[in-house]
């Protein structure tokens, strides 16, 4: 029985307020795309026509941290621009999820250099990798479902007034193949 019969037949519908806060942030991601180096133009393939990124709610790609939810780091990190990166993620408001796109940001890919960075988890927490050289769009689109996945189990705050809450390092992250 479709929704729609439903509301006819018995004329209401009952749900919780977290059920539907649950469902709002999981169908309406907004992310910060953070490209950096070559995995960007993946990214941006992610978000165009062929893949269409809108399916899943994410298709505004949003500029201004203060206005993201989902941050995805696609790229070669510097320890130059990891103060930058982290100023990004502590501008988004809560609740916040990340994404690691790409072989040089989950582990400083090929760069075995001082000045870059083996991987954002070491100053972000990481909520999913998504792994690849550059990655596909079609493992960004499966990174997003299990990041829209993570959010259906967790339990919203519905009145937070900005209280931060930190997320211990390496819990409940998910390797994306």
């Amino acid at each position: 029985m479709g929704l729609d019969q439903q509301l006819s037949k018995e004329g209401f519908l009952t749900t919780t307020v977290d059920a539907v806060v649950k469902w709002a942030q999981k169908n309406a991601m907004w992310p910060m795309p953070l490209g950096i180096s070559c995995c960007a133009i993946e990214m941006m393939a992610f978000a165009g026509p062929r893949f269409d990124s809108s399916r899943f709610g994410s298709e505004v790609f949003r500029f201004s941290p203060r206005q993201s939810d989902l941050l995805i780091v696609a790229g070669t990190v510097t320890y130059k621009m990891s103060w930058v990166v982290r100023k990004i993620y502590d501008q988004m408001p809560d609740p916040k999820w990340v994404m690691s796109m790409g072989v040089c940001a989950s582990t400083g890919g090929m760069f075995r250099s001082y000045s870059v960075v083996q991987g954002i988890d070491r100053f972000l927490p990481v909520d999913v990798y998504v792994s690849g050289c550059p990655p596909r769009p079609e493992a960004v689109i499966k990174g997003l479902m299990s990041i829209q996945d993570k959010v259906d189990r967790t339990k919203p705050t519905v009145l937070d007034f900005g209280k931060t809450r930190i997320k211990p390092e390496f819990e409940g992250a998910t390797l994306i193949n």
